[in-house]
């Protein structure tokens, strides 16, 4: 093993003047990238989530959305096409690429603007929000980035706003329209129940209790209209057979008789019903009635002496007969009529049913619109004052000190290392296509024999001398080149000598920090934008 590793140092000590140049070669080319690509300035302003001041369960906001889908609705509205033209144009961005077209320079812009956003927001934290724009002047970066800040701020506002406006808006008009359609099913209730006041579900009791008393009425009507027929048919039964009507011998006519028997009843039905009883009122008719027929049948008052007793006591029955067929025929077109009401009590019902449940369900609506409402007034106020979630400016961007890219340290440092690697890939594929026998294996392996001794080869003095010239050289000379050219790079480039400072930990000499003099080198800061006062 130790043969191996002393054969291959060997081979490389041989080959070190090839690595050595592709090294050189690599860390040129890296030096070379890192002095000569343009400076990238990144100025960053840092904004901050914060929680609503009020609680939820106290009063809410009506603006739903999340304060990062709102970010992101705002940085889709200020990467589009206009107004990133109206910033490069304001700011001079594209000053020195005046040709460039409209749609290059917004997809330029697209990639300048950094808008990190979190990916959610957890309840009690206050995420950040980073915000920066790359430029190539310091002053230029500072102030597009607090551009973008007041714009972001600005348009949170006015996207809260116009959203707890909208939904303000909505509820007014929707407690305005429900109100309306209340009233008018209101109207269609009372005109319904006006229309069929009798045939309601709330009078159905009143009518089947009417309807029972019409039937008692009916049958009592229909008893005392047999009863007053038989009593004509055995008066003249009587009289045809004893010539005579008065049988018990009284001077008063039956007519005369009869009144006082109603007389009598009606007193003795005013003690015992109220006045506006059915039974009085028919009672005071009947003696009404008779009275009259008396008077027109010649017979006076009960003091006037009985006159044709007979034809009298069958006109007084007839006429009460004939009153109580009227009130019959009364009583059954009542129970027609409440007997159609009965029938059309249950369409009714549900007729009536369906209209008071579209009235409930539009006074339950109405209900929540005017919560909902009085919610909105809350959330627009609360939006107003600024007391919901909101973003607000921690850091403002300033004038950054230093590039935020190339990165020169790593370039130089990739630039060595690919000329590391290229010298030992070299190196290795030298090896690989190299088929001379240069050991006794190798010897063995090519002509299948035993090799009993192996000469070594012999140099003379004068190549033992230019080997170690060589490696002399390959040992101290890249050293020296590098120191050189790091030297002349100190020397002659201004980015250079602030690199170099800062790797030893040394403070830049005034005038080497790139921008510090017009025409200081590749770094040199460009002519400063005319000043712009931030928006709000």
């Amino acid at each position: 093993m130790k043969q191996e590793i002393t054969f291959y140092l060997a081979l490389f000590l041989q080959r070190l003047h090839y690595v050595t140049a592709l090294v050189l070669l690599g860390l040129a080319g890296g030096l070379y990238l890192a002095f000569n690509l343009p400076a990238i300035w990144r100025a960053e302003a840092r904004l901050v989530i914060e929680a609503a001041q009020i609680p939820g369960e106290l009063a809410a906001s009506t603006v739903q959305a999340g304060p990062v889908e709102i970010l992101a609705v705002i940085r889709g509205q200020i990467l589009t096409r206009e107004n990133l033209l109206q910033i490069a144009s304001r700011f001079a961005v594209y000053a020195d690429a005046a040709d460039l077209p409209d749609d290059q320079k917004a997809a330029d812009m697209v990639e300048r603007i950094v808008m990190d956003l979190p990916p959610s927001v957890t309840p009690g934290t206050s995420p950040f929000v980073q915000v920066s724009f790359d430029a190539p002047d310091p002053e230029m970066s500072a102030a597009v980035t607090n551009l973008l800040v007041d714009q972001i701020l600005e348009q949170n506002t006015r996207l809260r706003n116009t959203v707890a406006a909208q939904t303000l808006e909505f509820f007014q008009s929707e407690v305005k329209r429900l109100d309306g359609e209340l009233a008018a099913q209101g109207d269609k209730i009372l005109q319904f129940q006006e229309a069929h006041k009798d045939a309601l579900p709330t009078s159905l009791d009143y009518q089947r209790s009417r309807q029972t008393t019409l039937q008692e009425r009916l049958s009592q009507q229909e008893r005392e209209l047999s009863s007053l027929r038989d009593r004509r048919a055995r008066m003249v039964e009587i009289f045809e057979r004893t010539g005579r009507t008065d049988i018990l011998g009284e001077n008063v006519s039956p007519e005369q008789r009869r009144l006082q028997q109603l007389k009598d009843e009606l007193a003795s039905a005013l003690v015992i019903y109220s006045p506006d009883n059915p039974r009085v009122i028919a009672l005071k008719a009947r003696v009404a009635a008779l009275e009259a027929a008396n008077i027109r049948a010649g017979l006076g008052t009960q003091d006037t002496p009985n006159m044709s007793v007979f034809e009298f006591q069958l006109a007084d029955i007839d006429g009460q007969i004939a009153f109580l067929i009227e009130q019959i025929g009364d009583i059954e077109t009542e129970q027609d009529e409440v007997k159609v009401n009965i029938e059309a009590t249950p369409g009714n019902a549900i007729r009536l049913g369906s209209l008071e449940r579209d009235y409930e369900n539009i006074r339950q609506q109405y209900s929540q619109a005017t919560a909902a409402l009085a919610e909105a007034r809350t959330g627009a106020q609360i939006e107003a004052q600024s007391r919901g979630a909101r973003v607000t400016v921690t850091e403002r961007a300033v004038v950054p000190s230093k590039p935020a890219e190339p990165n020169r340290k790593l370039i130089a440092a990739a630039g060595l290392g690919a000329g590391l690697g290229a010298g030992l890939a070299l190196f290795l594929i030298l090896e690989f296509l190299n088929r001379s026998v240069r050991r006794a294996s190798e010897l063995g392996d090519r002509l299948g024999i035993t090799p009993f001794g192996t000469v070594p080869y012999i140099a003379t003095d004068r190549e033992r001398r230019g080997r170690r010239w060589r490696v002399f050289a390959a040992v101290l000379g890249v050293p020296l080149l590098l120191g050189l050219a790091g030297w002349q790079l100190y020397e002659r480039v201004p980015a250079a000598r602030a690199l170099f400072d800062e790797m030893i930990g040394l403070e830049p000499l005034p005038g080497a920090l790139p921008g510090a003099a017009p025409g200081a080198g590749p770094d040199a800061a460009q002519p400063a934008p005319q000043t712009v006062p931030q928006e709000g």
